[in-house]
């Protein structure tokens, strides 16, 4: 059988700043032995290899992007990568790979193809938020992005804001930058009065803003959040 390299998972900042200030000289080492990337965006790609230590060697890496325009058997093919025991780094635009991440599908089909798949150690936005909150850390529910369109994601919050009620369970969720302060809006005009929200956004940057309120007290003084990124957690 032909030997098969390992997939390492690789954490990046979750902004635009010195990577060695977020993650440890491990990752930095596994970095410097690697010739193939999976990435979800080259350019970014590109700069944070440069700033992690490989300035220089660029042109010498081996590229290839997987978003969600990748068709499935374009991700099928990433399993040839692994020939001949050649190790794989993916790399998401910010934080842990393959979670609320497509890289999610070569994780996958790493696991069918039997290629062992290595995490390293990052920034995770979500559990940082969690972590900040002050809710509840022992049950909680990522829910990913919610539905785009305003009546169905009010449905949605609603019924975050029912289960959250019903376990007594922090709700994670998190939406495209453009679409936070619509998002906040919908959180104020939708849930109850006594539910608390926390709202986490430019987690680990210097501005950083992250508060926890009930959502009569965030109706007194509403924030523009602006295109920042921003992770949303509320507990009924």
């Amino acid at each position: 059988m032909t030997e098969r390299g390992k997939l390492y998972l690789i954490p990046t900042p979750l902004g635009d700043y010195e990577p060695s200030l977020v993650l440890p000289a491990p990752v930095f080492e596994v970095i410097a032995g690697l010739k193939t990337f999976v990435v979800e965006e080259v350019r970014t790609a590109r700069r944070f290899l440069s700033a992690a230590g490989l300035k220089g060697h660029i042109s010498e890496l081996d590229f290839h992007e997987l978003n969600e325009h990748t068709a499935p058997k374009d991700v099928e093919a990433f399993a040839r990568l692994f020939d001949c025991g050649n190790d794989v780094g993916l790399l998401s635009e910010a934080g842990l790979p393959a979670v609320a991440d497509p890289g999610a599908l070569l994780v996958a089909l790493c696991h069918r193809e039997g290629i062992e798949v290595v995490p390293l150690t990052g920034p995770s936005s979500l559990m940082l938020a969690l972590m900040a909150s002050g809710l509840n850390g022992q049950s909680f529910a990522f829910n990913g992005y919610l539905p785009v369109k305003p009546e169905e994601r009010r449905t949605a919050l609603k019924n975050l804001e029912k289960r959250s009620a019903s376990l007594h369970q922090s709700q994670i969720f998190i939406e495209t930058p453009y679409r936070n302060d619509s998002m906040l809006a919908d959180v104020l005009a939708t849930c109850s009065g006594h539910t608390k929200l926390c709202v986490a956004a430019d987690i680990t940057l210097a501005s950083a803003y992250i508060k926890t309120r009930t959502v009569e007290q965030w109706k007194r003084d509403v924030p523009q959040i602006g295109k920042r990124p921003c992770v949303f957690i509320i507990l009924a």
